[in-house]
């Protein structure tokens, strides 16, 4: 299994358009990218590509990296900057699976693979595929289950992906509150793609503070959508995985936190 980070950012990535804080000076004269979130896995035995998530960067994303084109992609919630990259697919795919989940969430009175189908309803090129939350299906030669995590208002899913001999977990976007059975579902992967919006230290400046308080007092939540980086830590140590990367990450926190470790970077691959 074969994991290429195309996209490490949050819904404006870094650096942000606009944008002359010192992460985003930093990022441009260190000549890095946080994009819109997104992740190639290459199956090498079968050669074929599964995309999660279709970030809005899709092209610059699959130019930058010269990776593959999908020959399936996964979406796992319905907020642009994980899915409206999915226009791309004309002129440059051709009969591709787009798996979601196909229960519905009470916020939009349809599932995420109904909002695939309806919203992308003028593209031959791409067919949504209904699955439910926590039921295994074959996708690129993966085993594949989505997994429901807690991001609201709307639903949203993790994804668990599995070879012969290798496990990546990832979490979506969600807040620390993520249900008993998902993080068993994600316990003991091989790599965990977590996210981690800002650090906990930000939470002061957030409308609704912070939640998911540690025994310290850090906050691992974020308002109520994103885990802190401090969160997405915590939840990688108490699943005892073998690798973890902090991922959807903002351009708030300072230059020598924002790119520092545990924090992720497009372009980071992983040979699982």
């Amino acid at each position: 299994m074969e994991v290429t980070l195309l996209g490490t950012g949050d819904t404006t990535g870094t650096p942000t358009p606009g944008c002359r804080c010192d992460t985003c000076r930093t990022a441009r004269e260190r000549d890095v990218e946080r994009t819109r979130f997104s992740v190639h896995v290459r199956n090498e035995i079968t050669g074929e590509s599964l995309l999660i998530d279709a970030s809005p960067d899709f092209r610059h994303q699959f130019l930058r990296e010269s990776v593959p084109l999908p020959d399936e992609i996964l979406v796992t919630h319905i907020h642009f900057d994980h899915l409206d990259g999915l226009g791309n697919a004309y002129r440059l795919l051709e009969d591709t699976p787009v798996h979601a989940a196909n229960e519905t969430d009470p916020e939009t009175g349809e599932s995420v693979a109904e909002t695939v189908a309806r919203k992308y309803d003028y593209l031959e090129a791409i067919t949504a595929v209904g699955h439910r939350p926590g039921d295994p299906f074959e996708a690129c030669g993966f085993d594949v289950r989505l997994i429901p995590v807690v991001h609201p208002p709307l639903v949203c899913y993790g994804v668990v992906i599995e070879s012969a001999d290798a496990t990546l977990a990832i979490t979506g976007d969600t807040n620390y509150a993520i249900p008993d059975a998902s993080r068993e579902a994600f316990r003991g992967a091989d790599l965990l793609l977590a996210d981690g919006i800002v650090p906990a230290s930000l939470c002061e400046y957030h409308p609704l503070g912070g939640d998911h308080h540690d025994e310290a007092g850090v906050p691992r939540t974020f308002g109520t959508k994103h885990m802190t980086t401090e969160g997405a830590v915590s939840l990688a140590e108490e699943l005892d995985v073998a690798q973890f990367r902090v991922v959807h990450v903002s351009h708030f926190a300072g230059p020598e936190e924002a790119f520092g470790d545990p924090l992720a970077v497009d372009g980071e691959y992983y040979d699982l």
